[in-house]
C-alpha cells in the first residue's frame, strides 16, 4: 500500500487519509475518491491531498476484517458487517466466552496492521454484547498476512460462546451444636440468588449433622441433581476431612482440593456418577464475588472444570479488592462500560399513491413476486428488528402482497399529505429502547440485507456517525439510518421532504457508506422503469 501526498488530479480511486472540509460539505477519512470528488477538491482550490493507494497484493480493510472475523466466530456469535476496517463479534445467547488464547496471541503477533481484542476468557456475556472486535489499522492488509491469519483461525473457531443451561442443583448443609439455623437459611438464600443470576431454579436442600456417614447419606438423596454443592459447618482443611471422606463413601472421587483464588482457596472439586460435586469454601456463604462464582458459572455453561482449570485461575484470582460487588454478579443486562450492539429497527414505507406510475406499483409483480415484497424480505433477513410496515394507499392489497411475513404493520390514514406522515407513523410505532431506525422505501426491489447491515455497522454516534446513508460513485441513495436522537425532530417534518433537511443541518453527523452496487439509487417510479427492471431480472434468471 502506498501512502502519502498526491496531486489532486491523480488521486481518483485513492482513499482519503485525512478529513477535508469543503465549502459544500466535508469528505471524511477513508472516503474513496471519485471523479466527482476530484472536481470538488479542485474547485475548492486544493492541489494536493494525503491518500492511501492499494496495491495488487493488498486487501481492503473491510474485506480483511470481515473474513478474519468470520473465521474467528464460533457458536453463539455473529459477525457484524465491517466498517472502517472494524468487524465486531456479537453475543447471540447468554453464556461464557471461550477463547483459544494461544491462537489469538498468534494472530496479534502476525503483523502490526492486524488486531484482535476480546473480553476476558470465561467472562459471562449477555445477548447483543460485543465479545470481540477485529480491527485493521491501515486502509488495507497484505494478502499474505490475511492468508496466514485465516490459517491460524482454521481448524475450529478460536472464539465461541458456551450458553448457560439451567441445572438442577442440590445443596447439602451440615450442622454442629451451636450453629444457628439463620446462618444455614442465609446460605441457601445466597446460593439461590447465585443460581437465579445464572437462570437456574432454586436448590433442593438437605441438612444433616457434620459427620461423614450423614453427609454421605444426604448425597445419596440428591441423585436427581446435575450438580451437588456441600456447605460444611466447618471448613475443609484436608483431603481426609469430613466432606471429602463423605464423598468417597458415597462412591465419588475427589479430583482437586484448593484453588489459587482468594477468597475461595478452600474449594474442593469432586465427581460422582459422572456429575460434579463441589465442597464449598466458607466465602460461598457471602454474596460477594469469590472463586466459587467462577466454578459455578462454568458448571452451568457446561464448560469442563478440572484440576488444571482451577490451577490456571491464579492470574486475576486476587478478588479481595473486587469482592465488595454484591450478587447477582451477572444480573446487569448491559454492564457499565461494556459495548453492546445497537438496537436498530427498520421502517418500510409502503403508503404512497404512486401517481407517476398511474397504478399501485408496489403490488406489481417482478419475476412472480410483488415489488414491495423484495424490500420487506431484505429487511427481515438483515440485522434490523423489528421491521415495521407503514401502509396507506390500497392498504389491503399491500398486506396481501406481504402475507406470511413477520412484519409489524401500522396504517397511515393521512398518507395523502406526503411521505413525512408515513415516517412519523412508523417512528411512533417503534418499541422502547430502539437506538436507530433504517428507513426503507417499498419501491426499491434490489436492496439486499447486506446493504442494511453495512449501515448498521457504520452507526456509531460517539464517533460522529449518527446518520448513515449509502453512496454509489459519489451519489447518495437509500435506505437511510437515523439515530434515536433525531426521532423527535423528524416528527416535525412536513410534506414529501422526508428527513433531507437533517442531512444538511447535521452534516458533521453523517456517515457516507460506499457501496459498489447501484441498487441504492434505483427506485421504480414510472412504467418505463418497471419494464426495465423486469427485463433485467428476467435476463438474470
Amino acid at each position: 500500500m502506498d501512502f502519502g501526498p498526491l496531486p489532486v488530479a491523480q488521486a481518483e480511486g485513492s482513499y482519503l487519509a485525512h478529513a477535508v472540509t469543503l465549502p459544500g460539505g466535508r469528505f471524511k477519512k477513508g472516503r474513496k475518491l471519485t471523479a466527482a470528488d476530484i472536481e470538488a477538491l479542485a474547485a475548492a482550490g486544493l492541489s494536493e491531498v494525503t491518500v492511501a493507494r492499494l496495491g495488487p497484493g493488498d486487501v481492503h480493510e473491510d474485506e480483511a476484517a470481515a473474513r478474519i472475523a468470520d473465521a474467528l466466530a464460533g457458536s453463539g456469535l455473529t459477525a457484524t458487517a465491517a466498517f472502517t476496517g472494524r468487524c465486531n463479534l456479537i453475543v447471540a445467547e447468554r453464556g461464557l466466552l471461550c477463547l483459544d488464547r494461544s491462537r489469538i496471541d498468534r494472530l496479534n503477533g502476525l503483523d502490526e496492521a492486524l488486531t484482535v481484542a476480546t473480553l476476558g476468557a470465561f467472562e459471562l456475556a449477555e445477548p447483543r454484547q460485543m465479545a470481540a472486535t477485529v480491527k485493521i489499522i491501515p486502509f488495507a492488509l497484505a494478502h499474505q498476512v490475511l492468508d496466514r491469519a485465516l490459517k491460524i483461525a482454521a481448524g475450529g473457531a478460536p472464539i465461541a460462546m458456551a450458553p448457560l443451561r439451567a441445572k438442577r442443583v442440590g445443596l447439602v448443609q451440615t450442622t454442629l451444636p451451636g450453629l444457628k439455623e439463620s446462618i444455614l437459611d442465609k446460605t441457601r438464600e445466597v446460593t439461590d440468588r447465585r443460581l437465579a443470576a445464572l437462570d437456574c431454579p432454586p436448590v433442593a436442600e438437605v441438612r444433616c449433622p457434620h459427620l461423614a456417614e450423614t453427609v454421605s447419606a444426604a448425597i445419596e438423596t440428591l441423585n436427581d441433581s446435575d450438580v451437588i454443592l456441600i456447605s460444611g459447618a466447618s471448613a475443609i482443611v484436608d483431603r481426609r476431612d469430613v466432606v471429602p471422606t463423605a464423598i468417597e463413601r458415597a462412591g465419588g472421587r475427589v479430583r482437586h482440593f484448593g484453588m489459587p483464588v482468594d477468597p475461595g482457596n478452600l474449594i474442593l472439586l469432586a465427581e460422582r456418577k459422572g456429575r460434579p460435586l463441589v465442597g464449598l469454601p466458607g466465602c460461598a456463604r457471602s454474596p460477594k464475588l469469590n472463586g466459587f462464582d467462577w466454578v459455578l458459572e462454568r458448571l452451568v455453561a457446561g464448560v469442563p472444570v478440572g484440576p488444571a482449570d482451577l490451577q490456571a485461575m491464579g492470574v486475576g484470582g486476587l478478588l479481595k479488592d473486587t469482592a465488595q460487588r454484591p450478587l447477582p454478579r451477572s444480573a446487569a443486562v448491559e454492564p457499565p462500560g461494556n459495548w453492546r450492539a445497537p438496537r436498530v429497527a427498520a421502517l418500510l414505507l409502503a403508503a404512497g399513491q404512486a401517481k407517476r406510475m398511474g397504478s399501485n406499483k408496489l403490488i406489481q409483480e417482478v419475476t412472480g413476486k410483488p415489488l414491495v415484497r423484495y424490500a420487506a424480505e431484505a429487511a427481515l433477513a438483515s440485522q434490523a428488528a423489528p421491521v415495521i410496515l407503514v401502509t396507506g394507499h390500497r392498504r389491503d392489497a399491500i398486506e396481501e402482497a406481504l402475507e406470511g411475513l413477520d412484519l409489524l404493520t401500522v396504517h397511515n390514514r393521512n398518507y395523502t399529505a406526503g411521505l413525512s406522515t408515513s415516517l412519523k407513523r412508523g417512528l411512533a410505532a417503534l418499541p422502547e429502547g430502539i437506538d436507530a431506525a433504517v428507513v426503507l422505501l417499498g419501491d426499491m426491489p434490489r436492496i439486499v440485507p447486506e446493504v442494511i447491515d453495512r449501515l448498521i455497522a457504520s452507526f456509531n454516534p460517539l464517533e460522529g456517525r449518527a446518520i448513515c446513508l449509502p453512496v454509489h460513485r459519489g451519489r447518495r441513495g437509500n435506505p437511510v439510518l437515523f439515530g434515536s436522537q433525531f426521532f423527535a425532530e423528524v416528527q416535525t417534518v412536513e410534506g414529501d421532504r422526508g428527513a433531507r433537511d437533517l442531512l444538511r443541518e447535521y452534516a458533521d453527523q453523517v456517515a457516507e457508506v460506499p457501496l459498489d452496487d447501484d441498487a441504492v439509487l434505483l427506485d421504480i417510479d414510472t412504467p418505463q422503469a418497471l419494464a426495465r427492471l423486469r427485463e433485467r431480472e428476467e435476463r438474470s434468471l
